[in-house]
């Protein structure tokens, strides 16, 4: 299974150890995340360690590990995807649009993500984490 990979679930996994962690380690996924979103998390990345109980450099540790088998795309391969990304997402979130282009850029099964702005994108498959829980079968 080959997903875009939301910055909220990256977050998520990083703050706290969850099945969104537990998930984003597994093997058998194929997770594609563009260079914007770490450049989002080393922006918050002092906000994340003190939500999450830890010092910058354990967060930065973290992220390095979450990401080892992650697929950084750059947005030079994303950006002539982005103004149909900019009209599929509307006036909704357009710091968004860097996801729905980069699922647009790459053959995928969907966004992983627990953000509403995903949700009724025509050709775009949404995936919350409890759905992919059902989906992959996990406790």
């Amino acid at each position: 299974m080959k997903l875009v990979l939301d910055t909220n679930v990256l977050i998520a996994a990083i703050i706290k150890d969850s099945l969104t962690r537990e998930i984003l380690l597994l093997p058998d996924l194929e997770l594609l995340l563009p260079e914007y979103a770490l450049e989002e998390v080393r922006r918050h990345r002092v906000r994340i360690s003190r939500h999450a109980g830890l010092k910058t450099e354990e967060v930065d540790l973290l992220l390095s590990l979450l990401t080892e088998s992650v697929t950084v795309v750059p947005m030079t391969r994303i950006a002539p995807h982005m103004k149909a990304a900019e009209a599929l997402i509307g006036g909704k979130d357009p710091n968004d649009a860097p996801f729905v282009a980069l699922a647009l850029a790459e053959a995928n099964d969907g966004i992983w993500s627990n953000d509403r702005v995903f949700e009724g994108l025509a050709g775009i498959k949404l995936w919350k984490t409890s759905e992919l829980k059902a989906h992959l079968r996990l406790g």
